[in-house]
């Protein structure tokens, strides 16, 4: 049997994690909850850059790498290419479809994080959905903003920043009340693809709010690359 190694950590790596069984192993780099309930092994951590990965690949007997990480682990996504190829591996990835902007949508690009910060110097009450970026910059809020951070694990915040710890999928209902609640006036967000964040930005939409959009970084070519985890999936059943 061709054993496979998953690079994880998303809702789609999860939904193929949970078709995997021994000796395939899903790998996180240990943000966020571990699941209890796979019938593969999961190893939490990382491997050491590329040389631990490829030495990993090689000594674990790895048949297939499969990438389904996040879109933006640009980092984790060009170590596996590599590693890949050292250890003569087929390197398989899963690049979910950006989201693009609909008629209404007030969507300002951005490069990196200082991109971001001069956007948003208008506004007062923005929502950052990029994960745990924000929490480094606590000390450098602008007197006239009160930040809303969401992500995955828990933070105190700060005088002007308060942190919600959530995961989703999130529904539109849900997105409204919290607009509303905290008064949201723009939204921060990567281009993540997908459905399960997909909300906010039909809110943001719906009341005519800017959002500000991180662009996708480069991520490398794979042997094979695929849309949806059910394409993938689908391709996994045919290798047997």
């Amino acid at each position: 049997m061709m054993r496979i190694l998953l690079l994880g950590g998303t809702g789609d790596a999860l939904r193929i994690a949970r078709t995997l069984d021994a000796p395939h192993v899903y790998s996180l780099a240990g943000l966020g909850k571990v699941p209890g309930d796979l019938a593969c092994s999961v190893r939490v951590g990382g491997f050491g850059g590329i040389d631990g990965l490829a030495r990993y690949l090689i000594d674990e007997r790895i048949g297939l790498l499969v990438d389904a990480t996040h879109p933006y682990a640009a980092r984790i996504s060009a170590n596996a290419a590599v590693a890949s190829r050292i250890a003569g591996v087929p390197y398989w990835a899963l690049r979910r479809a950006a989201w693009r902007p609909q008629p209404g949508d007030d969507w300002r690009l951005a490069d990196d994080w200082h991109g971001l910060t001069t956007l948003l110097a208008p506004f007062s009450r923005p929502l950052f959905t990029l994960g745990r970026e924000p929490l480094a910059h606590l000390d450098d809020i602008p007197s006239h903003q009160q930040w809303l951070i969401r992500c995955l694990d828990a933070h105190p915040g700060a005088p002007r920043a308060r942190v919600l710890d959530a995961r989703g999928p999130f529904t539109h209902e849900g997105e409204r009340a919290l607009f509303d609640v905290h008064a949201v006036d723009v939204v921060i967000s990567k281009n993540s693809g997908g459905s399960a964040t997909v909300a906010k930005l039909d809110v943001a939409r719906e009341r005519g709010l800017p959002v500000l959009m991180l662009n996708r970084p480069v991520l490398p070519e794979a042997d094979c690359a695929f849309d949806s985890d059910a394409a993938l999936l689908h391709a996994l059943h045919d290798s047997g």
